[in-house]
């Protein structure tokens, strides 16, 4: 399966069931209340470790607590992953404060900033590559978090996948996704009832499409 037709059956994916999609989203609609939020992460998960397992449904909103642990451990990888770029960039924010009041210099302030938020940047992109995969790999393997943070495995799938295939499928997902971004935001402008559909429809979509490709990719061939 090439990265055309990944994108054009995850698109498809969604569809199949609007009334999960619809129930999925009353999940973001009430992740104000935090605990919500790690449902909407242990669902697309679900729908991530169902699709690799060969599944072409969603799957059932069941087992609520085995959902809400799931997402919890989405959560920790994405922190544990994201964790050091953040660091850096803080750093670099400390430093670049202290060198302009013990210095002076607001062009040496500038410059550090410029360039700890430029490696913070690429760090955090490289590391959004890697643990993206990550996750895919807790998920073929029965949501042992472990199989998150087995790099050298997870280095040799990307290689399977090919560097090159997995930097177009991000690429072409991150567009799709500013797409949805970019129609989530026209209905904003709707005031209540468009902000509600896109809360309902658009993201809860998205997200399935996104974690359905995700899981092609990771059975690339």
């Amino acid at each position: 399966m090439d990265i055309g037709e990944i994108v054009s059956d995850s698109i498809n994916y969604p569809s199949s069931d609007w009334k999960k999609v619809i129930i999925f989203g009353l999940l973001f609609l009430i992740s104000f209340l935090i605990v919500p939020i790690f449902l909407v992460f242990g669902y697309g998960f679900r729908a991530l470790k169902a699709s690799i397992a060969g599944a072409d449904e969603l799957p059932e909103f069941d087992e609520w607590g085995e959902m809400f642990i799931d997402g919890l451990k989405v959560f920790v990888v994405q922190f544990v992953y994201f964790l050091i770029p953040m660091l850096i960039i803080l750093i670099g924010s400390w430093a670049s404060i202290a060198a302009m009041t013990t210095v002076g210099d607001p062009n040496a302030f500038i410059g550090i900033i410029f360039g700890v938020g430029f490696i913070g940047v690429i760090f955090a992109i490289i590391i959004g590559l890697i643990s993206t995969i990550a996750i895919a790999n807790m998920a073929a393997n029965d949501s042992e978090l472990g199989a998150a943070f087995q790099f050298s495995e997870i280095l040799n799938i990307i290689s399977q996948i090919g560097w090159g295939n997995y930097i177009i499928w991000y690429i072409v997902i991150g567009i799709i996704s500013v797409i949805f971004g970019f129609v989530a935001g026209l209905l904003n402008i709707i005031p209540i009832i468009g902000t509600i559909i896109a809360i309902l429809v658009i993201y809860p979509y998205l997200q399935l499409f996104a974690y359905r490709a995700l899981a092609l990719l990771y059975a690339y061939d």
